[in-house]
């Protein structure tokens, strides 16, 4: 395994002089910041506040994923997504990957481990998205919320992986949980040692 390369003890840290909210909506929050650059320049940031989410990584009894197809109106297409979804305000994100796996899919699981964190749009937004395992699954009755239409499918990791190659899958958090999931189901990645959900 390589060794990490040897950063520069360079700090280049950006640090606010002055904020103001440009927008508040009921998903982000829009915000402009005069920043304090290293050099000792100022420039302007804008940015986007976000509660977080979770994604999940539903393996069926069969040994297959659970996936969704919707409709994402600021692309204007149909994407085929790992289940996900935002965390309420106070809500524990475990509790939310729960939540949002019933409710989305139908589907409940006796065996819950947090795997892993991605940050998808750092240049822009604060945005984190938690990604759990949810395994020994069973069907329930989805509950979508009322602005909520989905297709609720199945499929092998190993086609998973090939409509990533080929562009059928390209929705960046899928992407980022498709690699988790191919190395913790294969055996080649541990998830960190956690307690049961």
């Amino acid at each position: 395994m390589k060794d990490r390369p040897a950063f520069k003890k360079g700090d280049f840290t950006e640090s606010a002089l002055a904020s103001e909210s440009v927008f508040h909506g009921r998903l982000l929050h829009v915000k402009r910041d005069r920043v304090r650059l290293p050099d000792g320049k100022d420039s302007v940031r804008e940015y986007v506040l976000h509660p977080g989410a979770v994604l999940i990584i539903a393996v069926t009894p069969a040994g297959e994923l659970v996936l969704e197809r919707q409709f994402r109106y600021p692309l204007g297409r149909h994407f085929i997504e790992l289940p996900a979804g935002k965390i309420d305000p106070g809500e524990d994100p475990a509790d939310t990957a729960k939540r949002e796996l019933a409710e989305e899919t139908g589907y409940v699981a006796a065996r819950w481990r947090h795997i892993g964190v991605v940050h998808p749009c750092i240049g822009y937004s604060n945005e984190r998205i938690e990604i759990f395992l949810a395994e020994d699954l069973a069907q329930n009755h989805s509950r979508l919320d009322h602005e909520e239409f989905l297709e609720v499918f199945t499929l092998p990791l190993e086609t998973a992986l090939e409509w990533v190659r080929t562009g059928e899958i390209s929705d960046s958090k899928t992407v980022a949980g498709l690699f988790w999931a191919e190395k913790v189901l294969r055996g080649t990645w541990q998830p960190p040692i956690s307690p049961s959900l």
